[in-house]
């Protein structure tokens, strides 16, 4: 795939923080669950727990020169499921390790709502980032990374996965997966361990809760009418 290809079809890219992160965000960017824990200096026998096992509930993290960070749940992932579906010998702690290393965003805004709207979180506030993909794209290339399905998630019949789920941008087969509709094809793109200018590339904030924008958090000047949720 190339590069302006994947920025023409997904211009917008779209995290979910929980509520109250865009401060933490904005002054000291988008973390990975294991740069937190390195971040927050948390110690090594919690962090082993939080990084490398399954989280069934979000943590909250504290440290007296940071802000709260909250690290979320893994509810959507079973350990039984992973080992059905894990290739390359991988087990589900190699899983979530590597799942803890990077950030995601979601390409399609259908898919962003399937998330808010999913039981665990449609009941609790939620901060959602759009961002400028080619804004991102330009500052992070060389640590992005493709996926061609939703990596932290195993409900509904999970599809097999390892290290090659994960491809560079001009590694990603799209054109053999044209079939699919655009927001199936590439599905989740990832960046390695923490996106520290992440206020650079971020359009617009919400909040929003059960299906609705609560209110609008922050925006930018070079943001557009359609620049949400």
């Amino acid at each position: 795939m190339e590069e302006q290809e994947l920025i023409q079809l997904y211009p917008r890219l779209w995290h979910m923080a929980h509520q109250g992160a865009w401060p933490a965000i904005r002054e000291r960017g988008l973390m990975s669950s294991s740069a937190l824990l390195d971040d927050y200096a948390v110690e090594a026998e919690q962090k082993n727990r939080l990084q490398n096992m399954r989280r069934p509930e979000s943590v909250p993290l504290a440290h007296p020169d940071r802000p709260g960070a909250i690290i979320r749940d893994q509810k959507p992932m079973s350990d039984r499921a992973l080992e059905k579906c894990l290739n390359d010998d991988l087990t589900p702690n190699d899983w979530y390790a590597l799942l803890n290393s990077r950030t995601f965003f979601w390409l399609s805004r259908n898919r962003i709502w399937r998330l808010l709207k999913a039981r665990a979180y449609r009941d609790l506030p939620q901060t959602v980032l759009t961002i400028d993909t080619a804004s991102l794209i330009a500052a992070h290339r060389d640590r992005i990374w493709l996926s061609p399905i939703n990596s932290g998630s195993t409900l509904f019949n999970p599809r097999p996965r390892g290290i090659g789920t994960f491809m560079r941008v001009g590694d990603f087969p799209f054109a053999d997966r044209s079939k699919r509709k655009v927001e199936d094809n590439v599905v989740e793109l990832l960046i390695d361990y923490s996106v520290p200018d992440m206020a650079d590339h971020v359009l617009a904030v919400h909040e929003v809760m059960n299906e609705n924008l609560i209110s609008e958090i922050w925006r930018s000047p070079a943001s557009g009418d359609d620049d949400h949720p």
